[in-house]
């Protein structure tokens, strides 16, 4: 028996997840329910969280945490507890199959049956953002390489044990190359390691066309935060319907399963709501768990019901549907289904009976690191770079002169063009002059310099070579 903590959430929430508890209890799921609180109530009592400390402590106690959809008050000092629980718990896998259900659910790709593991815990959802000039904000990207390591290492041990026979790994590393270049490199790294699983790797923004329009070349899809936010909800889309689909977010301790569709409160307390995609989240969370058999009966037994036509409102069409049902009432027909397996759908059969236990992240050897300039982010309201360049020379050090400066990342001094439009956020690069190393001192001075000159520099960031190499992009236009 295994204790699991269970939140019934918010709108539709509390009945998909009667529903959900009612079928894999009546398949045998060997489970005792632990429930908590989250969600709108919380946050309305004051806890910008939208979670209390004694719900926490059984999340973490029990280790598995079967959560519906929960709603977020409109307004500002909010955060999502969905991103909030999955760094907290160190969730750092997001697990979303998507499959066709053809010809039972409308779907243009009959043939759609592959998997969407994302990165879930940094890139831009590190939520790190500031605004630095009056016309510039940023948003931090953050890569990291046990991030990488972890996320490309489970989508390799996921295609392995599920008998998947391909990984595509989907980056945009022609722009990105250093946060994104890193993942890349990972992939091929780790990649080696499984010489029985095809590898492969597109860029991001021809990849999801292809993906959109041929999603059954695909197999195992590995990438980033962002973008696999954005292409598993379009997996799940083109398969049938986003309301269909389950998540897993995996960790090295705990494991959080859901719906991926929101709390759709215009439909709350109507009977009316597919559970489906939350009882997706359960199947995943009963594969975790080693129940694979129950797990096994469940999705065999929620296909057949489809199969048989019986459909809640969102999927129902004449001609293919035989009966409109309700929330409770496609329960108690999945129910009735229990020990069968679809006929004309392919039937279900899993045989994982453990989680995947991957190694434990092994930090690397440090690279030899060498301080090699400095970016210096100036708010001025000119528009004349080569203006700008003349003051900014000046403040050169015995080891460090300036070598360019960007304007939204392109290059605007030395030799810019008038063409580009510039805004108030000036990028003013550093370089040592050169074998010598620059001292940080140097970069201090570099500040006061600035400061004499009543320049407001709003941020810097250190420039250093790692093993020889630049640690940095250049310009675009360089």
């Amino acid at each position: 028996m295994k204790k699991i903590t269970v939140a019934k959430g918010d709108g539709i929430g509390p009945e998909i997840m009667d529903a959900t508890l009612k079928i894999i209890l009546a398949a045998g799921a060997q489970i005792e329910v632990e429930e908590i609180m989250v969600g709108e109530q919380i946050y309305l009592s004051g806890n910008t969280s939208g979670i209390a400390k004694e719900s926490w402590e059984s999340i973490r106690n029990n280790k598995v945490f079967l959560k519906a959809p929960i709603t977020t008050p409109q307004g500002g000092g909010y955060k999502s507890l969905n991103v909030t629980t999955r760094k907290m718990l160190g969730l750092y896998a997001n697990v979303r199959p998507c499959t066709s259900l053809h010809p039972f659910v409308k779907t243009k790709h009959p043939d759609l049956d592959l998997v969407i593991i994302r990165e879930n815990e940094e890139d831009l959802y590190a939520g790190i953002e500031h605004q630095q000039t009056d016309e510039v904000v940023q948003c931090l990207k953050l890569i990291s390489r046990p991030g990488c390591e972890k996320i490309i290492r489970y989508a390799f041990e996921y295609a392995k044990s599920y008998g998947r026979k391909k990984v595509t790994c989907f980056s945009k590393d022609n722009i990105m190359k250093q946060t994104d270049g890193l993942f890349h490199s990972v992939f091929d790294e780790i990649g080696e390691q499984y010489p029985d699983i095809e590898k492969e790797h597109w860029i991001v923004d021809i990849g999801a066309a292809k993906m959109a329009d041929t999603p059954e070349v695909f197999d195992v899809i590995v990438t980033l935060n962002l973008y696999g936010d954005v292409l598993s909800d379009v997996a799940a889309q083109i398969a049938g319907s986003v309301g269909l689909a389950g998540s897993a977010n995996i960790g090295e301790e705990c494991a959080m399963f859901e719906a991926i569709h929101g709390s759709a409160p215009r439909r709350a307390g109507q009977n009316m709501a597919n559970p489906s995609g939350l009882l997706q989240g359960a199947i995943l969370m009963l594969n975790h768990i080693g129940q694979a058999d129950v797990a096994e009966r469940v999705h065999n037994a929620w296909l057949k019901t489809l199969e048989d036509g019986v459909h809640t409102y969102d999927i129902y069409k004449e001609g293919v549907s035989t009966e409109k049902v309700g929330t409770s009432e496609f329960a108690d027909a999945v129910i009735a289904r229990l020990g069968q397996e679809p006929t004309i759908l392919k039937p279900i059969k899993y045989s994982l009976k453990q989680p995947l236990v991957l190694p434990k992240y092994q930090r690397k050897a440090a690279a030899k690191k060498v301080l090699n300039g400095v970016d210096m982010f100036v708010h001025w309201p000119g528009t004349d770079a080569d203006e700008l360049g003349e003051k900014m020379k000046e403040l050169a050090t015995t080891n460090l002169s300036l070598n360019m400066i960007s304007n939204r990342g392109i290059k605007v001094w030395p030799q810019g063009f008038k063409e580009t439009f510039c805004t108030d956020h000036w990028r003013c690069r550093f370089l040592t002059k050169g074998e010598a190393e620059p001292s940080k001192e140097e970069i201090l001075q570099l500040l006061n310099l600035a400061l004499q000159n009543q320049l407001d520099v709003i941020k810097t960031e250190n420039l250093y070579l790692f093993d020889g190499k630049a640690a940095y992009s250049l310009g675009q236009g360089q």
